[in-house]
């Protein structure tokens, strides 16, 4: 894991959960902005996990435990396609709500991973 990318996912990631939460609860169905966030998200974590898979051969090992980490970035990269798929399948204002709240829910394990990686010892 690199500090900065995973600062620099949280900024993508707090705006963009908030904006789909806000458009949600003003009524907008799910469009090209809010997909579009979701998918930039699971992109982002897609680039994470090479980089945490490379960051150990490196030297850059978290100082947690590994599993630990691995679950949270395996899990957290599963659940933006989901809510695109909730979205693509119910086109209504909750869905858009729901990919706000699981772009949040991204950026609320992408700290603990930081956590982790970093802070945490084994």
């Amino acid at each position: 894991m690199i500090e900065w990318f995973l600062w620099a996912q949280l900024v993508v990631g707090i705006p963009g959960g908030l904006l789909c939460i806000v458009l949600g609860l003003a009524g907008r169905k799910p469009d090209d902005l809010t997909m579009g966030a979701a998918a930039l998200v699971t992109v982002l974590l897609l680039v994470q996990i090479v980089i945490s898979a490379l960051a150990p051969l490196f030297g850059n090992a978290p100082t947690g435990n590994a599993l630990e980490f691995w679950v949270y970035l395996v899990t957290a990269f599963i659940i933006p396609p989901l809510a695109i798929v909730w979205g693509l399948v119910d086109r209504s204002r909750w869905s858009t709500v729901v990919l706000g709240v699981a772009i949040l829910a991204v950026a609320v394990m992408l700290y603990r991973m930081y956590q982790i990686w970093f802070v945490q010892t084994a």
